[in-house]
């Protein structure tokens, strides 16, 4: 927290807002769908891919801000396995844009100690892609802090099949096929989130209300926040405004609220969607 404070102007709007933050109540697995590029650009009358290249700026800023907070696990969805139906050209600028991001963010990575990630199925990406992807996975490996996965070639159902598949290629190797059985706990081993935290926050931006097969078996108890504000105005500031939201929220993981005073009141099961105006 402090790290972020020493960043921020005192008094700033910003600062105010990162002073009003519980340290001790910080989620500590973030998702975010970036949704809204092509929309930002329709609405200046400029090409969707303008709106591509403007979002390059915000995964700075959240990766930055998150790092900052002492988060411990960002995921991005970059690239979902459905994104291969949009045109060619934009399906190409948009790798374009990954290799500049790697290219230009990798010294800040190392510099602030961020562990890069990629999940999903990268071995379908082009050669040249993966290439740049793996040298910065490889660049990245030993720090510790911020671990930031990139959701590349990604869908939450193929994950979950590529983890059974996984898990019973392991049996099979192991000579234990006969008598191995699914359960959570062996889904958890093999999800490409293994090892990290479960989400605590989805956040999604541009207002829409959908998952968009994204993180589908990591989201079980995750805080949903909604925001209207398109992904390439999606700056520090919202993304400190959906921290504070996450800490309004009474996570009670399906349980009663209020139990300890034995009133036996459950609450319904409700989403509750931050939609400010932008």
């Amino acid at each position: 927290m402090q790290a972020l404070l020493d960043h921020l102007q005192p008094g700033s709007a910003d600062w105010v807002l990162a002073q009003s933050l519980d340290a001790g109540r910080l989620p500590r697995h973030i998702g975010v769908i970036m949704d809204g590029n092509g929309r930002w650009a329709n609405s200046r009358h400029l090409p969707r891919v303008a709106g591509h290249r403007a979002g390059v700026e915000p995964v700075r800023s959240t990766v930055e801000t998150a790092a900052r907070l002492g988060i411990r696990s960002l995921t991005l969805y970059a690239f979902s396995v459905e994104n291969w139906k949009r045109p060619r050209a934009e399906v190409e600028t948009l790798w374009r844009l990954l290799r500049h991001y790697l290219r230009r963010e990798l010294d800040h990575l190392v510099d602030n100690n961020i562990q890069l990630r990629a999940i999903g199925r990268v071995e379908a990406l082009a050669p040249q892609v993966r290439r740049e992807l793996d040298q910065a996975v490889a660049a990245t490996e030993r720090n510790d802090g911020l671990v930031l996965n990139l959701a590349i070639n990604y869908g939450g159902r193929t994950e979950i099949v590529d983890a059974v598949n996984a898990a019973l290629d392991e049996a099979r190797r192991a000579g234990e096929l006969d008598d191995f059985r699914v359960d959570e706990s062996v889904i958890e081993r093999h999800l490409s989130t293994a090892g990290q935290p479960e989400l605590d926050l989805l956040i999604r931006t541009s207002g829409e209300m959908r998952i968009s097969n994204f993180l589908l078996w990591q989201i079980a108890y995750a805080e949903l926040y909604v925001t209207g504000t398109l992904w390439p105005d999606f700056h520090r500031t919202e993304f400190l405004e959906a921290l504070l939201a996450y800490q309004k929220r009474d996570r009670r993981f399906g349980g009663l609220r209020n139990a300890a005073a034995g009133n036996g009141a459950e609450e319904p099961c409700m989403v509750e969607a931050g939609l400010p105006a932008r």
